[in-house]
């Protein structure tokens, strides 16, 4: 993007989408960490002069989608139509996770003998024929990975995919979407661990500690973007 500097700010906005309701958990930190987020809004830091959203106007949207292979997609769709965002982060729940996982690619498959919420189970095979077999991730996650080794309290790591339900279903026409736009958009796929507020639970992570990863996870992209 490598925007000139000026006294104007850079406006940059954000999509951050998650899902609803989920079988057997009673709270999806999916549904609540981007509604926070947007709620709060993400600023730079005062006292950071290093800190990429100095300079940038960030407007922040969140969506929450069923976990629906049709409905996900399509509500989401609505949206990035709407709102043109430049950096678009789709998060889900996945209930077996210590701490946060960026995935690396999505799969141009479903495979999944689970119903989703419409009761319907996918056939098995490609999610879009005659499109690619995977995409890869857009989103810097080495970045993302650095800043979160910062912060003992937010362990994460790279995982080589999001599944075969409907999460990955989301997440390749998410991608698929990102490559046929005219300009750069940056889109990736987070998944966060059940929430957990012990101190040192086995799984799960407390909500604020996940709203703070997502917040590194849109801060590392703004400056991603901004260098490209």
């Amino acid at each position: 993007m490598n925007t000139a500097a000026n006294s104007e700010p850079t406006r940059l906005s954000v999509l951050i989408s998650g899902f609803g309701p989920y079988d057997h958990v009673p709270v999806n930190p999916s549904q609540l960490v981007p509604k926070l987020l947007a709620e709060q809004g993400i600023a730079a830091n005062p006292g950071d002069l290093d800190d990429p959203l100095r300079g940038v106007q960030l407007d922040v949207h969140a969506v929450t989608m069923p976990v629906s292979y049709a409905g996900s997609w399509a509500m989401l769709e609505r949206e990035l139509e709407r709102v043109q965002p430049d950096i678009v982060v789709a998060t889900g729940l996945k209930r077996a996770a210590r701490g946060i996982l960026l995935e690396r690619g999505a799969l141009n498959r479903t495979d999944s003998t689970r119903p989703d919420a419409d009761d319907v189970v996918a056939d098995r095979g490609p999610i879009r024929e005659g499109a690619p077999a995977a995409y890869w991730t857009r989103l810097p996650l080495r970045a993302i990975l650095n800043a979160f080794s910062k912060d003992h309290t937010l362990p994460a790591s790279l995982t080589s995919d999001a599944g075969t339900f409907v999460c990955n279903a989301l997440f390749y026409q998410l991608q698929d979407w990102a490559a046929h736009q005219t300009r750069d958009v940056l889109t990736g796929f987070v998944s966060l661990p059940l929430i957990n507020d012990e101190p040192h639970p086995q799984h799960g992570l407390p909500l604020e500690r996940q709203v703070v990863a997502i917040r590194h996870v849109v801060r590392q992209s703004v400056a991603y973007l901004l260098d490209m």
